[in-house]
């Protein structure tokens, strides 16, 4: 272990293990005072946009899917959404709703295994999530109930849990009945109880003190918290539509990452998640949900990343309340998809993922087949502001000796759930000093 004091500091991280992706990180001290910090993502170019030139834009959805096993629905929602701008039709009412019913599985999954597997340890004092399930099992046991209520929703609507193989341009392959459907809402009214209990379990943490200093962004669409459409507002004012979101948003490459940063035209970094959902949609959370943010103090001002884990239960329990408003009103559409014709055109769609907003544009030609293809996760979005977060968090805890410096920053990265840290405690510290 290494003191603070004068000279070089070097926390060298060349290996995230157990992690969706390949990352590093880098802190390099001089003197005292932070001289370099990279975040370093390594993983190879996976080139889904170059393969997807060339396909038929009816595999499109099925192919996106893969880009992540945590949240597939998300890539296939802003990939459907951007085709049916291509091809100039629209998918409302009922199936729009099944749509928004999937995407609430997702939420409820995704969400309960971030808090419960990666991100509660971390306030609690435990490695590992097993570590936490043996001194509370009950806790854990909650948290993974609400997975699985989750994952029944992905898999009743989307026909599996991981990469759902029912979702297709214009809606569904095939849609369920008022019957299919009933199983799910005791399931879900027990994980709404759940959900309600995790909100006011994590809303007693003890958090640091610290904020978010970069601007928010996130949909908003009137009469909803949005999910599945709406325009791109930001905290600093803007309000795009999706097909003017490359003259919002620059994408650059850094030396240390293979990922590309993406910035506002100012240059300044921004951030997309649920604590933006949060500043910008509070007013429009369930009453369930709106509750739930009231007794834990989650306002639509809050900025602080290390909350961010109070965003997510509180989304929780609007995803779950959603959901059972979804199946309680639910009419079976006459048919499960709205017709679709193959035509030139260039469409532009995004969705609320867990992580954020999720972009996609696609140019399909006359015969459907996909001649361009753009897509910005947002997880990349992040990259620049986590780093900004990082930077920040470094510099005011210059005294910590490097393994409590090197274990602080995998607590910051985790607060923004990105994919390369989808693990609990993964960094392996080499410390090198000059």
């Amino acid at each position: 272990m290494t003191t603070p004091g004068t000279g070089t500091r070097r926390i060298a991280v060349n290996a995230l293990a157990r992690v969706e992706g390949e990352g590093a990180l880098l802190v390099e001290l001089h003197d005292g005072a932070l001289h370099d910090l990279q975040l370093r993502i390594y993983e190879p170019p996976r080139f889904f946009e170059a393969f997807l030139r060339g396909r038929h834009y009816t595999e499109v959805p099925d192919l996106v899917a893969r880009i992540c096993g945590i949240c597939p629905v998300a890539y296939q929602m802003s990939a459907c959404a951007a085709i049916e701008a291509a091809l100039g039709i629209s998918v409302e009412g009922p199936l729009r709703e099944l749509r928004r019913l999937l995407y609430c599985g997702e939420w409820i999954a995704s969400h309960a295994l971030h808090i419960y597997m990666l991100h509660a340890p971390d306030f609690l004092g435990f490695d590992t999530a097993l570590a936490m399930g043996a001194a509370d099992r009950e806790r854990l046991e909650a948290g993974l109930s609400l997975k699985q209520a989750g994952n029944a929703i992905l898999e009743r609507i989307g026909g599996r849990a991981i990469h759902p193989v029912n979702v297709r341009v214009g809606g569904f392959h095939r849609v369920p009945t008022r019957a299919d459907l009933a199983p799910l809402a005791e399931q879900l009214h027990a994980a709404l109880a759940v959900a309600q209990d995790t909100v006011r379990w994590v809303a007693g943490f003890t958090f640091p003190e610290f904020g978010c200093a970069v601007p928010l962004a996130a949909l908003r669409r009137d009469g909803e918290y949005a999910v599945l459409d709406g325009q791109w507002c930001s905290t600093n004012g803007f309000a795009v539509e999706p097909r003017s979101f490359r003259e919002h948003v620059t994408e650059t490459q850094v030396p240390h990452s293979t990922a590309l940063h993406a910035r506002l035209p100012d240059g300044s970094a921004y951030l997309v998640g649920p604590l933006a959902r949060i500043a910008l949609n509070r007013r429009m959370l369930g009453p369930e949900a709106d509750a739930c943010a009231v007794e834990a103090g989650l306002e639509a001002t809050e900025r602080n990343p290390f909350r961010s884990i109070i965003a997510r239960a509180v989304e929780v329990v609007h995803a779950c309340a959603e959901a059972i408003r979804i199946i309680r009103d639910y009419v079976p559409p006459d048919h499960a998809a709205v017709p679709v014709s193959p035509r030139v055109g260039v469409g532009y769609g995004w969705t609320e993922a867990p992580r954020g907003t999720l972009w996609h544009r696609y140019e399909v030609d006359n015969d459907g087949l996909i001649v361009s293809a753009d897509i910005v996760p947002p997880t990349s979005q992040n990259q620049a502001a986590i780093e900004q977060d990082l930077r920040l968090f470094v510099d005011r805890n210059l005294h910590l000796d490097d393994r409590a410096l090197g274990v602080a920053c995998e607590r910051v990265i985790r607060n923004h759930d990105p994919c390369i840290s989808c693990a609990t405690h993964f960094l392996a510290l080499t410390v090198v000093r000059a």
